[in-house]
Parts: C-alpha cells; sequence; structure tokens
C-alpha cells in the first residue's frame, strides 16, 4: 500500500513538546510555516522514493558476493537522491557543511524515512551518531577531514562493538589495537552484526571501533575508540587504497533484509584514534545515546506504517455484518475499531515521547542559562531509555495488531503486513536492548538528584491532569491522567528505597509504567491545545485521548502495585523449576 507522511501529527506532536519556544529562542530564523515546509518535502521524498522499495527491499535483500557487499535493488540510487537533497544534513553544524536545523526538527523527518523504508534509513540514521561522535571527541584533523564528507552524505558512518563473545557485556571487547610506529594504529579482530557495514551507495565507510591497546586495563576501563575508514584518506581527504578490513559475510536476518548487516574483519587495518585512550565507551555512548533515540523513532514509524495499512485494509475487506457500517467494512466492528484506534493512541503518544526528547537535546545546548540547560540535559537523560523501549515495544504490538487486524491474511507475505512485524522485531533489541534501557533507567536516570527530575515530570503532569479535568470532554482523561501520576509516584519512592537486585526485577514493569503515564500525558496535551476544533482531526484527538485513557491509564495503579512487590518469586525459582 502506499505510504503518507503524517505531516499533520508530527507537526502537532512538535507543538505540543515545546518546539515552537525552541525555534523563538535559538532559532529565529525558522518559524512553524518552514518546519511544516521541511516537512512537507521530506515526506514526499519518502512516499516517492523510498517507499515504493520497502517491498522490493525485503523481498531481495542486501547481496554479499565475492567479498563484496551491494545494497538492495534501488537503493544506492535512493541514497545518493537523498543525499542530494540534503536530508543527511538536517542538524549538523553548519562549519561542517550541516544546515544546521534543530534535533528534533531531523527526528520528525526521519521518523518518516523509517516509516517509508526502515532497512534504508538505518544507513543515513548512523552515519548522525558518527557525526555527533566526532564532532564532541574527534581531533581537528579529523574534523576536518572526516565531518564534511559525512555529513554531505558522501561518506557513511557505522558503529562497531559487538563481538562472538561481547554482546552486551562490553568488557569482554576483545578486538586489538596495536601502534603502528607512526603516530596511528592497526585494528586485529571480528565485529558482528555490523548495519550497513559494507555496500556501494557511497564511496567510503567511517567504522567507528572498540578496541584495546596492548596495556589497556581489563574490562570497561581499558577500550578505546578508533576511526578505521574503509578506504585510506590523505591529510586532504583525498580517498586512497582499500584498508585491511572487509566484510567476511551478511547475516540472514528475520526483517529488515534491505539493510546489509555485516560481519566485519579488520586484518591490521589502519585506524586513529578518536578521544582519550581507555575512554572509549563513553565516547562510543555519544554515539549510542544518539542512536537509542533514532531507534524510538523507529518503533513510532513502523507502527505509523503498519497503522496504515491495516486501517485502509479495514476499509475495503467486506466480511460479516458489521455493527457501525452499513456496507460491510470491518472497520465497523466494534472489535476492529478499538484495535485501529488503540493503535493509533499509542503510535501518538510514543511519537510525543520522542520529540519531546528530541527538544530536550536541543535545549540540552541551547538554553539562556547553564541552569536551564542541565535541566534540559536531566530531562532528556530520563526520557532517552523510555523513548527507546517504551516506542519500540509500542513498535512491536501496534505491528502485531496491524498484523490481527488482517486476519488470515494478515499472515501471507503478499499482504506485507507481515514485514511490518517482522522488521519492527529488532528495534527492541538493538542499541542496548530494552532489559538494558530498564535498568538504566532505574540504576541511574530516576536516582538522578536523589529523584528530583522524575519529581519535576511528575509535578508538570499533575498540572496537565488538573487542566484536563477542568476542560469539556476530558474530565476523565484528567481524572485517570491523575491516578496514574500518583501511581508512578509511589512505584518511583518504593524503587528509590529499594536499591540493587530488586529495583533490577522489576526495572521492566518500571519502564512500561513510565511510558504508559506520559504517553497519556502527551496524549492529554494534544486533545487540550485542540478542544473546540470542529474538524473531525481535531475531535480524534479527544476519542484518542479517552480511549487511552480507559484503556491503558486505567491499568497504572495495578502496574504500581506489580512494581512495589519486587523480586519476589524472582529470586527464588530456579531454571531446573521452569523446565519441563
Amino acid at each position: 500500500m502506499t505510504f503518507r507522511a503524517p505531516v499533520r501529527d508530527l507537526m502537532l506532536a512538535l507543538r505540543t513538546a515545546g518546539h515552537p519556544a525552541l525555534l523563538q529562542a535559538g532559532f529565529p530564523e525558522l518559524d512553524e510555516d518552514t518546519v511544516a515546509a521541511v516537512l512537507e518535502a521530506a515526506g514526499s521524498f519518502a512516499q516517492e522514493e523510498l517507499a515504493p522499495l520497502n517491498r522490493q527491499g525485503d523481498q531481495a535483500g542486501a547481496r554479499f558476493e565475492n567479498g563484496r557487499v551491494y545494497a538492495a535493488p534501488g537503493f544506492a540510487d535512493a541514497y545518493r537522491a537523498f543525499v542530494a537533497a540534503g536530508w543527511n544534513s538536517l542538524s549538523a553544524d553548519p562549519e561542517h557543511g550541516g544546515q544546521g536545523l534543530t534535533k528534533a526538527m531531523e527526528l520528525a523527518v526521519f521518523e518518516m524515512v523509517h516509516a517509508a523504508n526502515m532497512a534504508f534509513g538505518l544507513c543515513p540514521m548512523l552515519t548522525q551518531g558518527a557525526i555527533e561522535a566526532l564532532h564532541l571527541h574527534g581531533t581537528e584533523r579529523q574534523k576536518r577531514v572526516f565531518l564534511p564528507k559525512l555529513v554531505s552524505g558522501e561518506w557513511t558512518g557505522t558503529m562497531n562493538l559487538t563481538e562472538p563473545q561481547a554482546g552486551s557485556d562490553l568488557a569482554a571487547v576483545a578486538t586489538r589495537a596495536e601502534p603502528d610506529g607512526e603516530g596511528g594504529y592497526r585494528l586485529t579482530g571480528q565485529k558482528i552484526f555490523i548495519t550497513w557495514g559494507d555496500h556501494d551507495a557511497a564511496d567510503n565507510i567511517c567504522h567507528l571501533v572498540l578496541a584495546r591497546l596492548p596495556d589497556a586495563p581489563p574490562g570497561v576501563k581499558g577500550i578505546s575508540l578508533f576511526l578505521a575508514p574503509k578506504r585510506l584518506v590523505d591529510v586532504d581527504g583525498n580517498l586512497g587504497a582499500e584498508n585491511d578490513l572487509r566484510a567476511g559475510s551478511i547475516e540472514h536476518k528475520l526483517g529488515i533484509h534491505g539493510s546489509p548487516t555485516c560481519v566485519m574483519l579488520f586484518e591490521g587495518a589502519k585506524a586513529e584514534l578518536v578521544g582519550q585512550a581507555n575512554n572509549g565507551l563513553a565516547h562510543m555512548f555519544t554515539m549510542m545515546n544518539a542512536a537509542r533515540l533514532q531507534v524510538g523513532v523507529e518503533g513510532v514509524a513502523i507502527a505509523e506504517r503498519a497503522f496504515q495499512q491495516a486501517l485502509a485494509y479495514a476499509q475495503e475487506r467486506r466480511q460479516g455484518r458489521a455493527a457501525w457500517a452499513s456496507d460491510g467494512a470491518i472497520f465497523g466492528h466494534p472489535d476492529v475499531r478499538r484495535m485501529l484506534m488503540l493503535m493509533k493512541a499509542k503510535i501518538e503518544a510514543a511519537r510525543g515521547i520522542c520529540l519531546l526528547t528530541g527538544v530536550q537535546a536541543d535545549l540540552a545546548r541551547l538554553a539562556a542559562t547553564e541552569a536551564q540547560r542541565t535541566t534540559a540535559r536531566q530531562r532528556q537523560e530520563l526520557l532517552t531509555p523510555i523513548a527507546k523501549a517504551w516506542s519500540t515495544d509500542i513498535g512491536v504490538e501496534v505491528a502485531s495488531l496491524g498484523v490481527q487486524v488482517h486476519g488470515g491474511m494478515g499472515f501471507i507475505e503478499e499482504t506485507g503486513a507481515a514485514q511490518h512485524y517482522r522488521d519492527a522485531r529488532i528495534a527492541p533489541i538493538y542499541e542496548g536492548t530494552n532489559g538494558i534501557q530498564a535498568i538504566d533507567l532505574v540504576g541511574r536516570k530516576v536516582p538522578m538528584e536523589d529523584g528530583a527530575v522524575m519529581d519535576a515530570l511528575c509535578a508538570e503532569m499533575h498540572a496537565c491532569a488538573a487542566e484536563l479535568q477542568g476542560a469539556a470532554g476530558l474530565e476523565a482523561v484528567g481524572a485517570r491522567l491523575e491516578a496514574g501520576v500518583a501511581a508512578l509516584e509511589r512505584a518511583t519512592d518504593w524503587l528509590l528505597a529499594h536499591r540493587g537486585t530488586e529495583a533490577l526485577a522489576v526495572a521492566t514493569p518500571y519502564l512500561k509504567l513510565a511510558g504508559d503515564v506520559i504517553g497519556g500525558w502527551v496524549l492529554g496535551k494534544q486533545a487540550l491545545a485542540l478542544a473546540g476544533g470542529d474538524d473531525d482531526w481535531s475531535r480524534s484527538k479527544g476519542a484518542l485521548a479517552r480511549l487511552y485513557a480507559g484503556q491503558v491509564l486505567a491499568q497504572a495503579p495495578g502496574l504500581a502495585d506489580g512494581v512495589m512487590d519486587g523480586a519476589g518469586d524472582l529470586v527464588a525459582v530456579s531454571a531446573a523449576a521452569l523446565g519441563a
């Protein structure tokens, strides 16, 4: 089916996330009309250039032939068109050829890119992370030579962390970096699951690689970050011979077939240190945190694509006597409509969380005072694991509901509904599994400032709940949000009093509770922003907020109780007891 860019919904999400105030404070040359024009243009590109390649990318996939990797049919040309149109450089520093727009705008654009073609969008997404890592930690020479090419999209970037024995446990990284006697290094080792690790869409690929120096201490404190280009680069940025690195194979995956996931072999590859020796993990987390928010946006995107297909199918498919449709379309069956509305509500909640996180990232750089920048940075840090994990869980849930709306036809590959489900399933896994995001939330982010960062967010949500309770037609939403925030506060207080393994055991339910409540706040703000509107679209926002309040927020007190049950039987039950 044809993808339609949800520009109007994106603009509403940006508006209620505080983007207009951000523009006034730091981007006086931009206004909402300009933002809308950028999103419309990006949406047109996604619809016309990327969406038509999605299905054939899934069916044909990337190819590995004679030691080379070739992008899925049409992807290389589409990538060149993407960078020629300037979509790769939206938020990058103008000093290096970027357009200097907001991070939140870039996220909105990339949502449409991922929705149109998730496998394609991974390539420029990782390049954005490489740009941020080099911008913050690279030498002046690295910035001068590499950043303009990465920003323009002439070269792409990758992130090389995982090894066969070192998945989420990066302390086990074994790739070696030996000094070459000329001020550089030689990398030797194997990396796996490297997204777009090799391809034919760009002139060069800049690999950011975690490796160990000969005298490195054990564990994560002995990891350094290196830059190893596919083709060597001279002091002026001219391309030379191929480096001693290559793709050994590509993986055969459940989904995202158009994205080449490579086994990368570093066979004495020339490299240069990025940042400080033995501090590579901290430097790489610059790239990781950017990627985590982008992956959250991927969850929103694939959910949007699955929803659009399910909605179109529900209007076309005739089956039985529909209670609310005289023509027999299954959209008229109450439970089908409930599924579609719940899909839509959760998409808009997740979108709002991701874009709010993006606005906070912008404010962390651009707010007027140091205190304001610190407040924004702390809220960004609090929201990032929620944006990544909750939104990607929503992506899988909505894609699954999309299959369900199709019925038996959803289980048949020809309809395309199954592809969205298969593609969605990777997002809760990569860039830090959602379980790791939950551990990060309860172990590092919630305890910030002794819980004051979460307290401040809850205070804002309480204020919104009070406003909703005074708005015609939204009173029940306000009451449910008030109860949800109170439940989140109870669970937060319990977590702050129970550190360690008890907190880890309930980290995932706590993250779900936080996402559910913050998502309800997002929908409440959107309903208030359009209250009194007399068009169908405006009225639908109130309907979505009410449905979400009744079917999601209503469960928050029970979720909080579950969190406060602690580890419970998780500690005592053995693997043998769970076995057959």
